[in-house]
């Protein structure tokens, strides 16, 4: 997660990384300045927040159906005049949300 946190902090930068630690930040001569051991570990507590808070994006999309069920569902609703929230498609859709719902 340091190498992200380096690549958010300095985008246009060089540099590579020994092991998994800011003291393994090699850091050539360049304009733009090194970032300070703190600047790193306070992106790293940022990504760690990001990544808890955006977890139920990546568990939905494993969880809905595919994209073509789920418009056939919608077309299967629609076309019996029940596309409301007794329908396949929103019941499934629904349950996948909550069973993995939005962060706080």
């Amino acid at each position: 997660m340091i190498s992200e946190a380096i690549l958010r902090l300095r985008p246009d930068s060089s540099w590579s990384l020994d092991g998994n630690t800011y003291e393994g930040l090699n850091w050539p001569e360049q304009e733009q300045t090194k970032p300070t051991k703190e600047e790193v570990e306070a992106k790293v507590a940022e990504l760690v927040i990001e990544r808890e808070n955006n977890q139920y994006k990546q568990q939905r999309a494993f969880a809905y159906p595919n994209l073509s069920d789920q418009l056939d569902m919608l077309w299967h609703a629609i076309d019996s005049g029940t596309l409301n929230k007794t329908s396949d498609f929103y019941t499934t859709i629904k349950a996948v949300k909550d069973t993995y719902p939005k962060s706080e």
